[in-house]
């Protein structure tokens, strides 16, 4: 598929050091195979050594020049637990619920992005969407100007005239649940810059709603309008329109009809 051949050529070329948190779970061993085989990334597996071993022995992984470590027996357990106790102490976090929050492994391998032992961490096939985001946010915090955390799914239809060859990114679709017209714009403009940056795309924004060019009248359809102007003003150069109905967005016969003159309705990809 498009997007994972672009993502192998991009990790080739510029090896990371990713932390896997769920190092037990029998899917994600089965991709470390692949990874090392490949040599796409430099993975650390977090969790019980033995249960891994056993685990990786199951499904006939074989786990040599991988590292593994085991959160309270790792020579860095203290000084991670020290700094998330700074970082969380005004929350009411304690010494003692700094080490025991550490022990978990998803808060470990965050500590390790947080001090730079490792590039990434790469978690979600046991763990909630709150499970995963929550160390997040509390230890890597938000990059530099973005206002709202938000998620993208990158979805490839094959055989696909649509979108970008059959490549869209959706978002967002799992953390903000009631966005505001500024959260959306803010979604927008990162998402747009997401799809360039990791999906080579050109990007061409639809703000959805179900409404097409004030085909109905609704508080809702009036905040993406609002959400749409405030893009444009955020990143005047981006391809960005709304608001759209999904099949405006995406099919250019019907665009024509619903938002003649669009340049991305009939074309969006975002």
């Amino acid at each position: 598929m498009k997007f994972v051949e672009k993502a192998r050529e991009l990790a080739k070329k510029n090896v990371k050091r990713i932390a896997l948190p769920e190092g037990s779970e029998e899917r994600t061993l089965k991709a470390v195979a692949i990874i090392v085989k490949e040599k796409v990334a430099d993975v650390t597996l977090i969790g019980n050594e033995a249960e891994i071993r056993a685990n990786a022995a199951k499904v006939g992984t074989d786990l040599s020049g991988v590292k593994i470590i085991e959160p309270a027996k790792s020579p860095k357990f203290k000084e991670y637990a020290n700094a998330f106790y700074e970082l969380r102490k005004a929350k009411g976090v304690t010494p003692e619920k700094a080490e025991a929050t550490v022990s978990d492994p998803v808060y470990f391998g965050t500590m390790m992005v947080k001090a730079g032992d490792v590039d990434g961490m790469v978690s979600g096939a046991i763990h909630s969407t709150g499970d995963l985001l929550r160390p997040g946010l509390q230890v890597i915090k938000t990059a530099p100007g973005i206002k709202s955390v938000s998620s993208f799914f990158v979805m490839e239809v094959p055989n696909c005239k649509y979108g970008d060859n059959g490549m869209f990114l959706f978002a967002d679709c799992a953390v903000t649940p009631l966005p505001t017209a500024e959260d959306l714009a803010n979604i927008a403009v990162a998402t747009a810059k997401n799809a360039k940056n990791l999906c080579g795309m050109d990007p061409k924004v639809a703000m959805l709603s179900f409404s097409t060019k004030g085909s109905a009248k609704h508080d809702n359809v009036t905040k993406v309008v609002e959400a749409t102007k405030l893009a444009h003003e955020m990143d005047p150069n981006l391809a960005l329109d709304g608001e759209l109905q999904l099949d405006a967005a995406l099919v250019e016969t019907v665009a024509n009809l619903k938002a003649p003159g669009s340049k991305v309705a009939g074309h969006a990809n975002v």
